[in-house]
């Protein structure tokens, strides 16, 4: 038989409660290491999908550039044979192209925005209140001693 000592109030300390304590320590405990195991996954992860993308928009654009390349040949021999002009085939050739590498810049942004990487909107902010920040310290650490700025006369 354990005896228990009284606690500050005077009752005796349940033990359901203490395992209870431990129990939901240890949940807890899990918890953070789960979230610590998926942050370094999730950054591994990402970093095989941007190899892997850079990887397949290689082998893409080698792919898009030779069919390009042989439809131009293509065209110019279309060209000569119907005497048109080879620069405005080349055009109209290369709007499909442009169409092409904007679904692909469209389909990454997309993907890169679900896995929650910033924006360059959202650096641009970052940048502009870092500046707002810098500003303020600068006038808090001169005080008084700001020193008004010096206005610019306009060339005559």
């Amino acid at each position: 038989m354990t005896t228990e000592k009284p606690t500050a109030s005077g009752q005796t300390p349940n033990p359901t409660t203490g395992l209870v304590q431990e129990s939901a320590q240890q949940i807890w405990l899990a918890g953070l290491g789960a979230f610590a195991k998926a942050q370094e996954e999730g950054s591994k992860v990402f970093q095989g999908l941007v190899k892997e993308g850079l990887d397949l928009q290689r082998q893409t654009k080698a792919v898009a550039e030779e069919k390009l390349a042989e439809a131009a040949d293509k065209l110019r021999s279309l060209a000569e044979a119907s005497n048109l002009s080879v620069s405005s085939l080349s055009a109209k050739a290369a709007q499909p192209w442009d169409k092409l590498e904007t679904i692909f810049e469209e389909r990454v942004s997309k993907a890169l925005k679900h896995l929650g990487a910033p924006s360059a909107q959202d650096f641009e902010a970052l940048k502009s209140e870092l500046a707002a920040l810098k500003k303020k310290v600068a006038a808090l650490e001169g005080g008084a001693k700001a020193v008004k700025p010096v206005k610019k006369t306009p060339p005559i």
